[in-house]
């Protein structure tokens, strides 16, 4: 029982530390902004190999006040096993460019390809991700000025399982490594986050997180808090 206690309190006792860390980051920079990632998905599980999800998604920034951008995601995974994934993704996006002489929605095309791993040890759920994403601005051509912006990223989680509890933390990290013609390249920002997800039966699932981004390799790095809503409905097939 006093080991419990004590796994409980040192869990806690990360998740402040961590929201004390990246919020006192924060408040250091000039180029800080607050950001809200409101989606909805629909998940459809054709059998134990294969699940599809559609997601609408809308991001505001400027402190909340504009929107920054707006998509349409499609996602296939395959489970290779118990622990092994392979996914790919589809993004269609509407990217509202406030900058400049030229203003105004963007539409940009976005694909990324992933393999992640799980497991587990005692209460903990460990999750490993590394993807490769592509997106180009339609309609502008390499002539023009417009290449492949790249990223290799790799992410990696954990939660937790409190017994008879069904807000359990989540807390990831993720490191991008930036790839593209006419750019400085390398590794370009990391993202930390944390959440919890609430399922209800016939209803659907409901997910809150905190996430802080951080520019890397920049004079005067961006940095964004952002808080984000989800909604799940999982459809099974029968």
């Amino acid at each position: 029982m006093k080991s419990t206690i004590n796994k409980h309190s040192y869990f806690i006792a990360l998740i402040v530390f961590t929201m004390v860390i990246t919020t006192g980051f924060s408040q250091t920079e000039d180029t800080n902004d607050l950001e809200n990632w409101s989606s909805i998905n629909l998940e459809y599980k054709l059998n134990k190999k294969w699940s599809f999800v559609l997601e609408e998604q809308l991001r505001l920034d400027e402190n909340i006040s504009e929107i920054g951008e707006y998509f349409t995601q499609l996602n296939t995974e395959y489970s290779l096993s118990k622990k092994f994934k392979i996914g790919v993704g589809l993004r269609y996006i509407k990217e509202n460019d406030n900058e400049g002489k030229i203003q105004g929605y963007e539409d940009h095309f976005r694909f990324h390809l992933e393999t992640s791993y799980k497991h587990k040890i005692d209460n903990f759920t460990l999750k490993y991700r590394l993807r490769y994403q592509n997106k180009n601005e339609l309609g502008v051509s390499n002539s023009e000025g417009d290449y492949a912006n790249q990223n290799i990223r790799f992410k990696t989680s954990i939660e937790y399982n409190f017994k008879k509890w069904k807000l359990d933390p989540k807390i990831s990290a993720e490191i991008f490594n930036h790839l593209e013609k006419g750019e400085e390249n390398g590794f370009s920002k990391y993202r930390l986050s944390i959440g919890t997800d609430y399922k209800l039966k016939k209803i659907g699932t409901f997910g809150l997180f905190y996430g802080f981004e951080k520019e890397l390799n920049e004079t005067i790095p961006k940095t964004k808090n952002i808080i984000g809503l989800k909604y799940t409905y999982t459809i099974k097939n029968k």
